[in-house]
């Protein structure tokens, strides 16, 4: 089979007290004769990345192939849209969380059911401690520490499992994130730490003459506000984009790993059944199934975005613009760019 193009981390050079990665695109390849499960001594299993690979489990041929056009629809548009090779530094690689056991590196993305992930991460890391992904609270799989990330380790670490470990992150139509973050952190009584940290400045600087209880409590920012602070060029300026409306190019430069399984939010259930499946876990774990009778879909950003100019429209479509592009999700159709 052929093998598409991804990159290696080779080479690590300081720049000051800084350590940076540079990744280089070239061929990837199977793991080594010999090498079994990421080069780990005392492994025999076949490791997730060889299972892909080699293609020998014949009920997952279907799935490879969905799996496969999207890493080639991704490497193609990574080829046409970007032109220079950036440096990555440890600070890049904190949203891959690395499971050792099963060979695994999962770039989580918030509003990609990132929750459910870690769960399952953290009872296949976990040596029996957890079994149940839905008995593991939701604030408890977002504790740092609880999970490994890739930021961790070391510069040989970092290239052994990049080259030998199967990568793999799940996306989603890039606006149908976006309302589902603002209704998530905005619309939620019980996200006051959100409404303190971004909703008094959202409010202070994007809305005449508000009361004082909202410029104290920052509860009640409505998505018009929201859009206006995401475009706002002062934003980025001040400070990274909280993760929750950064873009996935952004957090997980999938120009610059190469992802095995690019897994859609459209199609949860099927994907992650196959990444359990290479994962050798399917008849011991089941990704747990959303039970949310509102969850934000087409229809739903069509009617939040009724209430965004053309011109607000275009600019934070521009924003936007290359998750639309590197992951093949198409121009919303109720988009006003005119």
């Amino acid at each position: 089979m052929r093998m598409p193009r991804g990159g290696r981390l080779f080479l690590a050079t300081c720049l000051g007290s800084l350590l940076v990665l540079v990744l280089y695109f070239q061929s990837i390849t199977k793991p080594e004769p010999g090498v079994k499960n990421g080069s780990r001594p005392g492994k025999s299993r076949r490791s997730p990345l060889q299972a892909l690979y080699n293609g020998e489990q014949l009920e997952l041929l279907a799935a490879q192939r969905s799996l496969q056009g999207r890493r080639e629809l991704l490497e193609q548009a990574c080829l046409s849209h970007t032109r220079k090779r950036r440096v990555l530094a440890p600070e890049d690689l904190k949203h891959l969380i690395v499971d050792d056991k099963h060979s695994l590196i999962y770039c989580y993305v918030p509003k990609v059911a990132c929750t459910n992930w870690k769960r399952v991460l953290m009872v296949l890391t976990s040596d029996g401690r957890y079994t149940d992904p839905l008995a593991i609270p939701a604030n408890e799989a977002h504790i740092v520490g609880n999970l490994r990330t890739l930021s961790e380790f070391s510069v040989p670490e970092i290239n052994q499992r990049l080259r030998s470990y199967l990568k793999f992150i799940f996306v989603r139509e890039p606006f149908e994130r976006l309302v589902s973050a603002y209704r998530n952190k905005f619309t939620r009584h019980y996200n006051t730490a959100f409404h303190k940290r971004y909703g008094t400045k959202i409010i202070r600087r994007h809305r005449l003459n508000p009361e004082p209880e909202a410029l104290q409590r920052g509860h009640n920012v409505s998505f018009h506000e929201f859009v206006q602070y995401l475009v706002d060029p002062r934003t980025q300026r001040e400070e990274p984009l909280n993760e929750h409306w950064e873009r996935v190019h952004s957090l997980c430069h999938p120009c610059l790993i190469h992802y095995d399984v690019v897994g859609k939010y459209e199609t949860l259930e099927q994907d992650a059944q196959a990444v359990l499946k290479l994962a050798g876990v399917e008849g011991t774990l089941k990704f747990p199934t959303s039970g949310k009778s509102t969850r934000t879909d087409g229809d739903m950003s069509a009617r939040f975005f009724k209430q965004i100019s053309p011109l607000y429209q275009k600019k934070l479509f521009n924003m936007y613009r290359m998750d639309f592009l590197l992951f093949n999700y198409s121009t919303p159709e109720y988009l006003r760019t005119q």
